[in-house]
């Protein structure tokens, strides 16, 4: 069996388990977003709500907050919802027995809003912990390897591959929580970016397809398979296998539970993958000298 046909099976076995609704295996300052003033991390959506806005510093705070410490937050700025549950004593009126079972707790979804110290005036927060990054060669000379690539931007707050300009554009490789996981994200979108309409024109990339759909699950089925057959390639797919099935089996569960299009996904990934090591040249110039 080759590396495709492994890792292909490996990922139909693991197909089996649980789903996660997305992955994010970056974080846009280095760290989890905290409170500035109780220090606790916040928890669940909130986490990926605030990752979002794009701040350098990890530590939030209320309004109030910011004044309670002789700061204040900078004209125009615009805050983020955190979600929680508050439970709320709930007694039915007409029941004369306090300790009846009308008595109960219901949950009440309730929000407020934070701010990001960089948001703020006279506020003093510790510096977030720098992370490094340690390229890995083999994966380096992956990415060099595809002719005529697309342009590759490593300053975005979030993974995607841009068609109209041809851009790769990823979080810097020191936000995510380990190499192999960055690698297997940019693998990830220079496998979409095969498909443009100037190498493999896949109708997933030239045709605009609407999220959650048939047609975008199966880009991402063979993107997601493409990184896993490169992550493979590069000896990494023992620290992003398990990542890797885990947003595949979500996209499994767009397109109804059938296990089979990771199959026939794999096959489009492979000429992806193809494409980015530069095998079909390679093969040329072989068959040429054989001749």
């Amino acid at each position: 069996m080759n590396v495709y046909e492994v890792i292909t099976a490996r990922i139909v076995d693991m197909l089996e388990n649980g789903t996660v609704p997305w992955r994010k295996p970056w974080s846009a300052t280095g760290a989890e977003p905290r409170n500035l003033v109780s220090g606790k991390a916040y928890r669940g959506l909130n986490v990926f709500l605030l990752s979002a806005m794009g701040f350098a510093s990890p530590y939030w705070l209320t309004y109030r907050q910011a004044s309670g410490r002789g700061g204040s937050v900078k004209k125009g700025s615009k805050g983020c919802p955190v979600i929680f549950w508050k439970w709320n004593e709930r007694r039915d009126v007409a029941s004369e027995q306090p300790d009846s079972d009308a008595d109960r707790r219901a949950p009440i979804l309730r929000y407020y809003t934070v701010f990001n110290v960089e948001q703020c005036d006279g506020i003093e927060a510790p510096a977030p912990t720098a992370r490094t990054f340690e390229p890995i060669a083999e994966c380096e000379r992956i990415v060099r390897s595809i002719p005529n690539g697309p342009r590759i931007d490593h300053h975005g707050s979030q993974a995607f591959y841009r068609p109209s300009t041809d851009t790769v554009v990823t979080p810097r490789p020191e936000l995510f929580d380990s190499a192999p996981l960055f690698y297997s994200v940019l693998f990830h979108e220079l496998t979409h970016s095969t498909g443009h309409a100037s190498r493999l024109a896949r109708k997933g990339i030239t045709d605009a397809a609407m999220f959650g759909s048939h047609e975008y699950s199966r880009e991402e089925l063979i993107a997601e398979m493409g990184a896993a057959f490169l992550c493979g390639t590069a000896g990494i797919e023992a620290a992003t296998l398990q990542d890797s099935t885990a947003y595949l089996a979500n996209w499994i569960a767009v397109l109804k539970g059938d296990s089979r299009m990771a199959v026939t996904a794999a096959a489009q990934a492979q000429k992806a993958v193809d494409l980015i090591l530069d095998r079909a040249a390679h093969e040329d110039i072989g068959e040429a000298k054989a001749a």
